[in-house]
């Protein structure tokens, strides 16, 4: 039985937090929806207090087969 290759993503999304706030997540995934639930669960993981959400937006996708696939993250500072 020969196992179905599907072609992996990196993906960037952006989560606005209750308070405001707007944070950029970077996942590789093999679907939006797996996307999705490893951004939930990464946002999870980087906070002390699970956060409160308020939009989780896909901004962009690109396949993982190129060199040099990337993205650029803007940051403010404080």
């Amino acid at each position: 039985m020969a196992l179905e290759q599907t072609e992996s993503y990196l993906y960037k999304l952006e989560a606005t937090l209750e308070d405001g706030r707007l944070l950029t997540v970077v996942v590789v995934a093999n679907s939006d929806e797996r996307a999705f639930r490893s951004a939930e669960n990464n946002l999870l993981r980087h906070t002390v207090v699970p956060p409160k959400l308020t939009e989780l937006s896909l901004v962009e996708k690109k396949p993982l087969g190129r060199q040099g696939v990337g993205y650029v993250v803007e940051t403010s500072r404080f």
